[in-house]
């Protein structure tokens, strides 16, 4: 896995202008078409009206209408696999990230690299969400938002208690007993058993790679001393030093949301797009929500998975002119902007961001350096679908925390598990 360095920030603010065509838009002749799109349910719970007036723009700009459909999280991998052997995909789908090469290798998925280029955007997309993006270096999947998960924190308990940011794991460490001495009825850092996301960084961070690719063949890193010693320190902080909870065992990411906003959680590793969604849930913790980047273990950051989501056309789509005018209207200029500050994402064309970065508030600012110094991207393969689906690392991490199998055990069990699917034909 080869990490980026990504220029990055969400826009605190971003407002429609009289006309919401992207520069460098040429139009396209769909007078009296129909362009039926799939979209995530649930990223932005602004939605339905951001599309329809999106669809107003789209119409002005081509003459066609906009239908669209939202799709579940839970439903879509399996919805997009039937719907590609029935011929029955849309002319554009949200993809995410890790899905876009799998679609695109199973032939689903319509090159847009010419489109791209022609529109003047080479050189002017995230790098994260790019490469994602790409089949033996062919573009399919357009960068459209991307969120980082860096570390939320109660700023009240850890002025009461004393406790400043932790710049290094022992630090971390430290901050986590401190907060289980000073408020023994919270959890002081959830360590999840069912958000592999949330592994990675204890790997990356430590030297250790998830995956790597010599010539066709990949080979799984997690039962490298490298990975081994962070995924023990990881799960250590629940097993050894009582930072965690059993129940946590079997939580997903939302369980940690929700906990963290019932007041029963001193610090986690969330999402970008999590401290509105917690003040949202309990306005009470308005102004008691700090942030800060993953430490590394002596310094500096640990790496932290980039995800998120393409803009994908189909080869089925009947006007692919007309498709691509829709993946330029979403994802530049002020639609692309407004969708980041209303799902607490971040856009994936860096001219509209590298300016924000100084102007982002202080919990912003955590996750902006969390990107540009320490984002990752999963190992891109059309596998890697099938090893988040066997669910090879949530798997590994709860064998652990129920003392089934040892970090040893445990690592050496995934990283097999991982190799045999990245490499199955």
């Amino acid at each position: 896995m080869k990490k980026r360095h990504l220029p990055l920030a969400i826009l605190a603010t971003a407002a429609l202008g009289l006309s919401a065509c992207s520069a460098g838009s040429s139009g396209s002749s769909g007078d009296g078409e129909t362009l039926n799109v799939w979209i995530m349910q649930g990223t932005n719970a602004e939605s339905e009206d951001f599309f329809e007036r999106a669809g107003e723009a789209f119409t002005e700009r081509t003459g066609a209408t906009l239908n669209v459909e939202m799709v579940q999280w839970a439903d879509a991998h399996d919805r997009f696999v039937t719907a590609i052997a029935g011929g029955t995909t849309p002319d554009v789908a949200e993809t995410g990230s890790t899905w876009t090469a799998e679609f695109a290798e199973s032939g689903a998925l319509a090159p847009i690299g010419d489109y791209v280029s022609e529109a003047g955007l080479d050189g002017k997309l995230v790098e994260g969400l790019l490469e994602p993006g790409k089949l033996d270096d062919t573009l399919y999947g357009m960068p459209w938002y991307a969120g980082v998960r860096s570390m939320v924190y109660r700023t009240d308990l850890f002025d009461a208690a004393g406790i400043a940011v932790p710049t290094s794991w022992d630090e971390f460490r430290d901050a986590a007993l401190a907060l289980k001495e000073s408020n023994p009825e919270i959890i002081p850092f959830p360590v999840a058993g069912d958000a592999e996301n949330l592994t990675y960084p204890w790997v990356w961070g430590n030297g250790g790679e998830v995956a790597t690719q010599s010539g066709d063949t990949w080979t799984s890193g997690l039962d490298s001393k490298e990975a081994r010693d962070g995924i023990q320190f990881y799960t250590d902080l629940a097993l050894k030093d009582g930072a965690s909870t059993t129940g946590a065992t079997t939580w997903k990411e939302t369980d940690i949301l929700d906990n963290f906003a019932q007041g029963k959680v001193g610090m986690a590793m969330m999402g970008s797009w999590t401290p509105s969604a917690i003040l949202e849930k309990n306005p009470e913790l308005e102004g008691k929500i700090g942030s800060f980047a993953i430490p590394g273990p002596e310094g500096g950051y640990s790496p932290s998975m980039l995800g998120g989501s393409h803009l994908s056309m189909f080869e089925s789509s009947e006007n692919k002119d007309l498709a691509w005018e829709f993946i330029d209207l979403m994802t530049t200029g002020d639609f692309a902007a407004e969708w980041a500050t209303q799902s607490g994402y971040f856009p994936g064309e860096t001219s509209a961001l590298e300016a924000t970065v100084a102007d982002a508030d202080e919990i912003t600012q955590a996750f902006a350096d969390q990107m540009v110094d320490a984002g990752a991207y999963l190992p891109v393969t059309p596998r890697f679908g099938a090893v988040q689906a066997k669910k090879t690392t949530n798997t590994m991490i709860q064998s652990i925390l129920s003392g089934e199998k040892t970090v040893e055990q445990a690592t050496a069990d995934a990283a097999s598990e991982m190799t045999s699917i990245l490499n199955e034909k």
